[in-house]
């Protein structure tokens, strides 16, 4: 199967489909920090969407379409023409992955502020629905492709919060806990349950489909 990750640098779900043995590549316009530049497509994305896949998962940026934004998109209680504008052109650029020619697609992307008006998401999911211990919002808009189930929930979480820290007030037992924060590529990096759930649950559905 061949599979296209776009915008993704960390190749967290490239790996996670190759540790399979499909054919995936991650795509970004910077260098791959997962260790296998051999997979990964250093370009603009958008000339590769016009090839054949049998999957298409993208992961745009989202700093100014995201809900998180809202009080810099509001400053001063008027909006910020400027930020408006920049958010446009990620809604448009989320366009171009969401009405693609590619029978099955997935998009990833936090809660994203209202005054878009993005496509109704298909699915919600956190990352302590797949072993990890946080909570962080996430949505799917998926084509051709069924809903992820849970995997390993956990049910003792703390939030991960948009500084890239965690709350300061979480239990005394997380303190030693790896951190996942700390900058943009860090904080946008899938989590390793959910890459691993996309790659398990979404090839044996496309093999049912006849797709290898």
């Amino acid at each position: 199967m061949r599979v296209l990750i776009a915008c993704e640098e960390s190749q967290t779900v490239c790996k996670a489909f190759r540790a399979l043995g499909h054919e995936a590549y991650s795509c970004d316009i910077i260098e791959c920090s997962g260790g296998h530049p051999e997979w990964h497509l250093q370009q603009d994305v958008l000339p590769l969407l016009k090839m054949k896949w049998d999957l298409i998962i993208a992961h745009p940026p989202c700093t100014y379409l995201s809900q998180a934004g809202n009080r810099w998109l509001y400053a001063g209680h008027q909006l910020n023409q400027e930020r408006y504008a920049k958010g446009l052109a990620g809604k448009a650029f989320f366009m171009q992955f969401y009405n693609c020619q590619c029978e099955h697609i997935a998009i990833e992307n936090p809660i994203p502020a209202k005054v878009y008006q993005m496509p109704e998401p298909t699915q919600f999911i956190q990352p302590f629905q797949f072993g990890h211990p946080y909570s962080k919002a996430t949505l799917l808009w998926l084509k051709g492709l069924p809903k992820l189930q849970p995997t390993n929930i956990v049910t003792d979480y703390m939030p991960f919060v948009s500084s890239g820290t965690y709350s300061k007030n979480h239990d005394p037992r997380y303190k030693g806990a790896p951190r996942i924060g700390g900058g943009g590529k860090s904080r946008s990096k899938t989590f390793d349950g959910i890459a691993k759930a996309m790659a398990e649950q979404w090839s044996v559905y496309l093999k049912e489909h006849g797709i290898p």
